[in-house]
């Protein structure tokens, strides 16, 4: 029995949705956060007075940025295997996502740094503290409300860009349209329907967003 183009919507939007809350939502998230942390690295190698660690913190950023994230995720996992080096999927896909978050946010992180004024550092150094100590008590906090925007604009484009994992077979949003419309034959339903999947969570994470700033916004200003 052939269903109306309503029920083919309504039947194939659950799946879609479990693809997005199973794959994409946590694919996004925990690749985030290990490329907040690589990036926080490479910021400070990036300010460091060191050249050879400033030098390889750059090159790593030149990389990344410089390199489409559909070529890393392939080198990962098709070409690491190459050289004897085989991982699953979801890995190679957090791999992915994670170097290519840290080389774009790190030079957000070392933006940030370099905005919060250098009296900052020279009150921490009279009372007293270490460059590490400033860094982590007074810097780095005024920092991360500066980057803040940035790094949430981030967060929501590395979501649309998790369904290039499904070209590695990670079962995510995306790939679960695939299959879907592999089966039924409406690509065209089936991948708008994707995209509205896709619009919806962007959406909200733009309103969380806001609300996040206009809260920073709030406490800087008292």
């Amino acid at each position: 029995m052939n269903q109306t183009p309503w029920e083919q919507f309504v039947s194939s939007l659950w799946p879609i949705v479990q693809g997005a809350l199973l794959g994409t939502i946590p694919l996004a998230l925990v690749s985030f956060v290990v490329g907040l942390a690589i990036a926080l690295v490479v910021a400070l190698m990036r300010l460091s007075r060191r050249r050879l660690v400033s030098g390889v913190a750059r090159v790593y950023v030149s990389l990344v940025r410089g390199t489409p994230l559909l070529v890393q995720l392939f080198v990962i996992f098709y070409g690491l295997p190459s050289v004897g080096v085989v991982i699953d999927p979801w890995p190679s896909a957090v791999a992915a996502f994670s170097i290519n978050v840290g080389g774009y946010a790190a030079e957000v992180i070392r933006a940030a740094i370099l905005s919060v004024p250098k009296g900052q550092w020279e009150a921490a150094y009279m009372i007293g503290m270490s460059r590490n100590v400033a860094l982590r008590r007074i810097i780095l906090p005024q920092a991360a409300r500066v980057s803040v925007p940035p790094l949430s604009n981030t967060f929501i484009s590395l979501v649309k860009d998790t369904s290039l994992a499904s070209l590695i077979l990670v079962t995510d949003l995306f790939q679960r349209a695939r299959e879907i419309a592999a089966f039924n034959g409406e690509f065209m339903l089936v991948f708008l329907e994707a995209a509205l999947v896709y619009w919806v969570i962007c959406l909200g994470l733009s309103v969380l967003q806001s609300r996040l700033e206009t809260r920073l916004d709030r406490y800087v200003a008292h």
